[in-house]
């Protein structure tokens, strides 16, 4: 699936904020403390609220008082448009929308509103496949069957949620039947943020399996070893990169030792001995855990990654942006905040925006005609945040 646009109200620093015209791969910047990291925890609160429910997401950000903008009442509201990819055929635009509020009279949070829509037609009023509130409501059963026609006849079933405080997506997202609904659950489930510490992937780890790389990166030996068993072609293409972006390095092989360990060894070129994982540099780690990412055959419907700049040297962040548009393009939207300058000069003018804290909310803004003219005239982006265009986007400007 592809998301085209969000809206956050009263989350956190987010009073009111549209996110428009969002494309495969998007980079975000601003000053520390503006919100860059919260507008992910967008989906890691849903990703939290489907696995448990609003008030367990609610209670591991410090309860709803905290979530909820200061000087706001609520309803805590997230509403998220995008298509879903896996249709056959016509992809028509779909909302997901939610309002979180407590229950009058009380601190108990409650999903006060939950409801999917697709547009009927060009000019046709959005139709609800699901439609919630407070733990009763309505979804149909019949979507593989819908078409944009005024004459559609849908079939729906009634159903109550346990409590008012769950999802509706939760359960109904299990069924196929629910083809929408699915699509938006498996987002909430798979999405990845990146949250990558050196020392963790630099240690030996227990012999085990691992198919995906985990956000800190401590099982990076693990999944290389399973990547080199089970897709060589891929860890191939993998070394091959790696290659190209640490000099000297002639190969890496996952091995597994007489105590049990798994340990990655890096060959230089120069050296007759390949060196052990701990100790070779933390940006060569970080690289190779960047491609390992990158590489795995089954790809994230959404991946977040926070400042990849860190430890890496500027040379290489032009060919890292190329690689995470490559993986956008192939599948799977990537969503990147950085400070880097460097960075930002590796990226295209329609996937550039940025945050601007004023009075204590952010808003965020997408390159207007004026920074749009410089990019094509030849500047380059990262160029123009530094002189000040991007008004608003550091702490000084």
């Amino acid at each position: 699936m592809k998301i085209e646009k969000i809206k956050i109200e009263n989350f956190k620093v987010y009073k009111n904020t549209e996110i428009t015209k969002v494309g495969n791969f998007s980079v975000f910047l601003g000053a520390n403390g503006s919100g860059k990291s919260t507008l992910f925890d967008v989906f890691g609160f849903l990703s939290d609220a489907l696995k448990s429910n609003v008030k367990v997401a609610l209670n591991k950000r410090g309860g709803y008082k905290e979530v909820c903008t200061r000087g706001c009442k609520g309803p805590i509201t997230f509403e998220i448009k995008f298509r879903n990819t896996e249709m056959q055929g016509s992809q028509p635009l779909i909302t997901y929308h939610l309002e979180i509020s407590l229950q009058q009279g009380t601190t108990i949070p409650v999903v006060a509103k939950e409801f999917l829509s697709y547009r009927r037609g060009q000019k046709g009023k959005p139709y609800r496949f699901l439609d919630f509130q407070y733990g009763k409501g309505t979804a149909i059963i019949n979507e593989d069957q819908y078409t944009d026609s005024l004459n559609f006849e849908d079939k729906r079933e009634e159903q109550i949620l346990d409590s008012p405080d769950i999802l509706a997506i939760k359960g109904l997202g299990q069924f196929q039947k629910f083809k929408a609904i699915s699509a938006f659950r498996r987002l909430l489930d798979e999405w990845y943020v990146s949250n990558f510490q050196i020392q963790s992937a630099k240690e030996a780890e227990d012999v085990g399996y691992s198919e995906h790389l985990s956000t800190t990166g401590n099982n990076l030996a693990q999944v290389a070893k399973f990547i080199w068993e089970n897709h060589r072609d891929v860890f191939n293409t993998i070394i091959e990169k790696f290659k190209q972006r640490v000099p000297g390095i002639e190969n890496v092989e996952p091995e597994e030792t007489p105590d049990g360990r798994i340990i990655l060894k890096f060959k230089d070129g120069s050296f007759k001995d390949p060196f052990i994982s701990r100790f070779v540099s933390d940006g060569t780690i970080k690289m190779f855990a960047y491609l390992v990412l990158l590489y795995d055959p089954v790809r994230h419907p959404l991946l977040c990654v926070e400042e990849p700049e860190n430890y890496l040297h500027p040379e290489l962040l032009f060919e890292l942006a190329e690689e995470f548009r490559e993986y956008a393009q192939s599948g799977g939207q990537v969503f990147v905040s950085t400070h880097s300058p460097d960075f930002v000069n590796a990226i295209r003018v329609n996937e550039l925006f940025w945050l601007t804290k004023l009075n204590g909310t952010t808003s965020i803004t997408k390159s207007d005609e004026i920074i749009r003219k410089l990019y094509e005239n030849g500047d380059k982006l990262g160029w123009l945040w530094q002189q000040g265009y991007l008004k608003g986007s550091g702490p000084k400007s």
